[in-house]
């Protein structure tokens, strides 16, 4: 599901070594893994820190939890599903120190794709897609959604069900709701998950998934849950994490109602463009129809013509004017809105182009450089001393960050793909101010 609990934007940031992590590993765990905890001696499960209670007025976790239980009541949910779902709800401080540990691995983008849309991944797909065809097909015709699009979701989330997370759920967003940093939206996460008690799609103890409180094995928070599953095998549940049919039919259901879906229309294509592309245009921010790319030069990677029509894209170069090239359509939208990490968006993007059939995307000719975690985050120190608004100074480029680049890159007269730099770097970081000389003595 969207990650905004857990992505902080366009990931770019230089890998230090390779991830060595089984395929069973999802995408997001790729993109954000939790900082592991120093070692320390045993806590009592509710242990907590003043910081933790200061936006709950100093209450207590046992006072914030009667409160949110009322809440809850409030809400429609069942006096009796509170009380079975007690003994779950109680505090864990691992959980907030992972919350608060995220550390997040930018690999460039042909490398992440490279692992995370492995051609193995595309058979499953294509795979599961002939073992489920009848709800794959249902789904299709009742919300328009293509069965590549929906099982490249199922692969990079959880490995097609095979790696959900194992931990409470209720633990996991009850703890996050008493902590301070996003107190608000997961209270609200966690009335819905009693939502779905009451309702009789899961019991408490079924409630089981990731560190941050996302079930099933598209990885639904419980607010999507809620609004978005469906009952796809007639069994009166909404299981995510157990019936496929009903995974397929929610997913799309969220596809195509929450994320607005096109009907018919393509997402992703990947393109060729010439050595004299206006390389300023090439931002998802900047829509022509594909008869004008056609006419600046773009078309298919072998050489074939761009269909001449009014159709809006986008170019799309997650790794600048030397790496691959797309043309983004409007149901891109839809991946950006799943995850807003840009690496990710595209990777799941380009894996349903392969399931659906598309040939492998071409590789650069010669490695793209990219600058340090480092240096990225000393960039955007810069473009903030520029006057522009690049969000959080954290090393990582989202899409505030990549259109200052973009407007420096103009200022300075290069190539403005948006892509950082070391000669973008060197030019914002100016001459290097040399050191004054020691004031003379007076003569005696």
């Amino acid at each position: 599901m969207p990650k905004t609990l857990c992505a902080t934007g366009v990931v770019i940031a230089a890998l230090a070594g390779s991830l060595a992590l089984p395929p069973a590993v999802s995408a997001q765990q790729q993109l954000l893994l939790p900082a592991r905890p120093k070692a320390a001696a045993p806590r009592p499960a509710a242990a907590f820190t003043p910081r933790a209670a200061a936006c709950h007025n100093g209450a207590s976790f046992d006072k914030f939890l009667t409160e949110l239980k009322q809440r809850a009541i409030a809400e429609g949910v069942s006096q009796r599903t509170v009380l079975e779902a007690s003994p779950y709800l109680v505090y864990d401080q691992g959980i907030v120190n992972r919350d608060r540990g995220q550390r997040v691995f930018g690999q460039i983008f042909t490398e992440f794709a490279g692992r995370m849309a492995a051609p193995y991944r595309m058979q499953q797909g294509q795979a599961h897609i002939r073992t489920y065809a009848a709800a794959f097909a249902r789904a299709e015709k009742e919300y328009g959604v293509p069965p590549a699009v929906i099982a490249s979701f199922w692969g990079l989330e959880s490995d097609f069900g095979a790696n959900m997370g194992n931990l409470p759920t209720l633990r996991s967003l009850v703890s996050l709701a008493y902590d301070c940093r996003r107190s608000e939206r997961f209270q609200n996460e966690t009335i819905a998950a009693l939502k779905i008690i009451d309702r009789g799609d899961l019991s408490p103890a079924e409630m089981v998934g990731s560190w941050a409180g996302e079930l099933g094995q598209t990885q639904f928070l419980p607010t999507h849950y809620v609004t978005y599953a469906v009952d796809y095998d007639g069994d009166g549940r909404r299981n995510l994490l157990r019936s496929v049919p009903d995974v397929i039919g929610s997913t799309a259901n969220y596809i195509a109602t929450g994320l607005k879906w096109r009907r018919g229309e393509p997402w992703l294509e990947e393109v060729r463009l010439p050595q004299n592309f206006p390389w300023d245009q090439a931002d998802l921010t900047i829509q022509l129809p594909r008869t004008k790319w056609a006419q600046l030069g773009v078309s298919y990677p072998d050489g074939r013509p761009l269909a001449k029509d009014d159709l809006p894209a986008s170019v799309l170069l997650p790794m600048g004017r030397m790496g691959p090239a797309f043309l983004a359509y409007a149901n891109f939208a839809a991946y950006t809105e799943w995850n807003n990490s840009l690496i990710y968006s595209t990777t799941a993007a380009y894996l349903a182009t392969r399931i659906a059939g598309a040939p492998p995307m071409r590789r650069p000719a010669a490695a793209v450089a990219q600058l340090p975690f480092a240096e990225i985050k000393e960039l955007q120190q810069l473009l903030v001393r520029e006057g522009f608004d690049v969000g959080k100074v954290d090393g990582v480029l989202g899409q505030q960050s990549r259109s200052a680049v973009k407007a420096m890159q103009i200022k300075y007269g290069l190539p403005a793909d948006s892509w950082p730099t070391a000669e973008l770097l060197a030019k914002m970081r100016g001459p290097r101010v040399q050191a004054e000389p020691a004031p003379l003595r007076a003569a005696r």
